[in-house]
């Protein structure tokens, strides 16, 4: 199996090119690679590269994700997040190859508490939401061979994330404010990527089984808040004898109606993901099992 693999340089990306390279030989391109065209502002060069490189599978983890400054630059979010993977999308059905792409559950309106299933229509609130499902619906009318993974609250080890940036401010203030009213489960981009790998094995590998191509949800077991998940960090670095002037207790909740953005937040970030474990036999464990290993390895 030759896999051809875009955003290499992102959270996701760094994980995924552990987790594809045993399944066969692994093309790994970034925004400004050289040999091959991976720059999303330029989807005739991604043709280029597909119809070059001759992939058995394409996996695209590039994406516009800067949700606020979308809200400024539409389209070049639209150019990276839908017209490119669009473009991927057509050069698949083309060559007969799998396009695996990661989308997200801002292309949902947040209304509710019901973990959100993906026959919900969605109803993006934000530029980066509504990209991301022209970018679905772009691939899902080629006809080509796929897998879209939506997912929320990424985080890894390797580069900025939520957990970072509370664990910097937690020995900097002698308090914090988290929004307390959104709600999700945060996924690692380790889990995605080895999700990610498994789902290849059943659909591209030995087994060959086309017919589960599709939209699956994929996210960590539970659900907690952005306050609960705050908390959560210091009370697991402080078990580990990190020193904080914000204790758990003094990280105080406050509504997303006090901490306003240029875009609009989904407040119910749940996903179902009952779909991907029955098709791919797989368990998705509980959110807390990855964050804490995440801090092992950054604290």
């Amino acid at each position: 199996m030759k896999i051809l693999l875009f955003g290499k340089g992102g959270q996701l990306g760094w994980e995924l090119q552990r987790s594809l390279a045993p399944l066969g030989e692994l093309v790994a391109l970034d925004f400004d690679s050289e040999e091959h065209c991976g720059d999303f502002t330029n989807p005739a060069g991604l043709a280029a590269t597909v119809r070059d490189v001759r992939p058995d599978v394409i996996v695209n983890a590039a994406a516009h994700t800067a949700v606020d400054k979308a809200e400024s630059e539409p389209d070049l979010a639209r150019t990276i997040n839908a017209t490119a993977p669009g473009i991927l999308a057509h050069a698949a059905l083309q060559l007969g190859a799998w396009l695996v792409h990661y989308s997200t559950d801002y292309v949902f309106d947040g209304s509710g508490s019901r973990p959100w299933v993906e026959e919900d229509v969605p109803a993006p609130l934000s530029v980066y939401g509504k990209t991301k499902l022209e970018g679905e619906q772009a691939i899902q009318s080629s006809g080509c061979q796929h897998l879209i993974f939506r997912t929320s609250w990424v985080y890894a080890a390797r580069g900025g994330n939520f957990a970072k940036t509370m664990l910097r401010l937690a020995k900097e203030r002698d308090r914090l404010t988290v929004i307390d009213d959104q709600i999700g489960a945060p996924t690692g981009a380790e889990l995605l990527s080895d999700v990610t790998a498994h789902a290849l094995r059943a659909v591209a590998g030995l087994e060959r089984r086309p017919e589960l191509a599709g939209l699956y949800h994929v996210a960590a077991g539970g659900e907690t808040s952005w306050h609960g998940y705050a908390r959560s960090l210091l009370e697991t670095a402080q078990k580990a004898g990190v020193l904080f002037k914000t204790t758990p207790d003094q990280v105080e909740p406050i509504p997303s109606s006090s901490f306003p953005t240029p875009a609009q937040r989904p407040l119910n970030s749940r996903l179902a993901t009952h779909k991907l474990q029955n098709a791919f036999g797989l368990h998705l464990p509980p959110w807390q099992a990855g964050v804490t290993r995440m801090l092992s390895e950054i604290l």
